[in-house]
């Protein structure tokens, strides 16, 4: 059975949304996890909000340092969770998630293939939290406090959650690549 993972950046004070405005270093232990992630991984994940920010940049990447990534998201199959969107024919191999959410990750767990990823979408990691969906959750945690009114990754008032270490370590830059499983 596949496995659904996130990878996010995320600040010291739990701050996920828009890490290009916070995230100060990009080092080579970070690109190297990222890398690892792509090639276990096969099929994407997106919530509305990353995929409608996405859409309009990376088909349009044919070169410089994010050609590589630039075609693997392109390449990859991407499944879009929204109940607002209409279509997500603007972006090749996207498939609009409709109906159940547990149904369809169930469904996507079960087929042939590597990992599921899910890019971005804290608001969509959380679903799939609470849900029991998400298998490992890796998170990139920056030695910076974003503040700002800025969105954390979990709610003040979410749901206890236990999560199972898998493994931790500094990188270079000052950040903590940590591994997380919910405890089942």
């Amino acid at each position: 059975m596949r496995k659904v993972v996130s990878g996010l950046f995320v600040s010291l004070d739990g701050v996920a949304q828009s890490p290009n405005e916070w995230q100060f270093a990009f080092d080579e232990e970070m690109g190297a996890a990222l890398a690892e992630t792509l090639e276990t991984a096969d099929a994407i994940l997106l919530g509305r909000v990353t995929f409608t920010e996405w859409a309009g940049y990376w088909p349009t990447v044919t070169s410089g340092d994010d050609a590589a990534f630039a075609k693997w998201i392109n390449d990859s199959p991407k499944y879009v969770v929204s109940s607002t969107l209409d279509g997500v024919d603007g972006w090749a191999n996207s498939t609009l998630v409709r109906g159940e959410l547990a149904t369809a990750i169930e469904e996507l767990k079960a087929s042939e293939g590597k990992n599921i990823t899910v890019a971005g979408s804290p608001t969509l990691v959380r679903s799939l939290l609470e849900l029991d969906l998400l298998d490992e959750l890796v998170l990139l945690i920056h030695p910076v406090v974003a503040g700002e009114g800025r969105k954390k990754l979990f709610a003040d008032d979410a749901a206890l959650k236990k999560m199972e270490l898998v493994s931790a370590r500094p990188t270079s830059s000052g950040v903590i690549i940590a591994t997380y499983r919910p405890e089942r």
